[in-house]
């Protein structure tokens, strides 16, 4: 995660923890703020000179069988070799004195596998977003007759440092909020099983994180989209992949389990209101784990002043 964005996000967290760190040090427990109080500590933003981005339409759109080739150059490939627990950013990780032999031979069997993904169409791209209506009030955001519940900062960081919450990025009336759900995991069983039936379980660990690349990639591509078309509201955005990972543009896409959102139980309200599983066939486990696994789902903010942060334990 993330002008508002990665940067902040990780002196954030950075912030947070030195403070939790240098109290446990101390002996002393953090300070928490009334919930009264936090919200009065609020980010403070003038809706009244705001003028409210009218997206290009309203409601819900699908995205049945989305061209994986389309995706490819959307993938960000330093947390594909996170996953085979190599340390690294791509592309240095290809030339590190530790990693780099091991990061190539990793790199070109992906793309090799990754080519028949796409050529042969093994894996299948489904999506569905949605632009509401929607108002604020408190932690609260009110869109379709569904409440989104989110949690706000209490940790008592100061008086000039904002407790924020997701809701304080959405007008107290007359605005709007996105949200969306995609996979690329259909298709991923039959693609596991063939190399299992072979014994081969280097491929059927590549073919999986392969296809959570892939889903992840679905969901900056189609994030693009709203902004640039859908929503409308950055239609003359002019970014590369790389500022694309670093999220050099305006708005976020906060997801359910995620630091500002530790709740998973708001994905069934995304359910609710996109119809997920019968438009895209992702469906929720007992835990709320979505199946398939290659499978993103979460919310859209348009604000220039959105941003990412962490909501600790302590908050909820």
């Amino acid at each position: 995660m993330n002008k508002n964005k990665k940067d902040d996000f990780v002196a954030g967290i950075r912030t947070d923890f030195s403070q939790i760190r240098e109290a446990r040090a101390k002996g002393l427990k953090m300070a928490r703020l009334d919930i009264k109080v936090a919200r009065e500590r609020k980010i403070q933003i003038n809706w009244n000179q705001y003028q409210i981005p009218n997206p290009k339409i309203q409601g819900i759109k699908t995205f049945d069988d989305y061209p994986l080739d389309e995706l490819v150059d959307y993938i960000d490939w330093s947390p594909f070799f996170h996953a085979w627990e190599l340390k690294g950013i791509y592309p240095k990780i290809l030339t590190d004195d530790k990693y780099g032999d091991e990061a190539q031979k990793l790199f070109d069997d992906g793309q090799v596998l990754l080519n028949r993904i796409v050529s042969e169409k093994l894996l299948t791209a489904k999506g569905v977003i949605g632009i509401h209506p929607a108002y604020a009030k408190n932690e609260s955001v009110f869109t379709d007759g569904v409440e989104f519940k989110f949690s706000r900062q209490t940790v008592d960081k100061g008086a000039k440092k904002p407790n924020y919450c997701l809701a304080d990025f959405i007008a107290p009336k007359d605005d709007f909020i996105g949200t969306f759900a995609v996979t690329t995991g259909h298709g991923i069983k039959t693609i596991v099983k063939e190399f299992e039936d072979q014994h081969d379980d280097y491929n059927s660990i590549m073919a999986k994180v392969l296809a959570d690349r892939l889903a992840e990639a679905f969901t900056e591509r189609l994030h693009e989209r709203v902004r640039k078309e859908f929503w409308g509201y950055a239609s003359s955005e002019a970014l590369n992949n790389e500022l694309l990972i670093k999220e050099k543009y305006q708005g976020i896409r906060p997801a359910p389990g995620y630091p500002a959102c530790p709740s998973h139980e708001e994905k069934d309200k995304i359910w609710q209101l996109l119809n997920v599983e019968e438009n895209t066939g992702i469906s929720l486990t007992e835990n709320r784990a979505m199946y398939p696994a290659a499978s993103v789902c979460g919310w859209y903010f348009s604000h220039s002043e959105s941003r990412y942060f962490s909501v600790s334990k302590i908050d909820l």
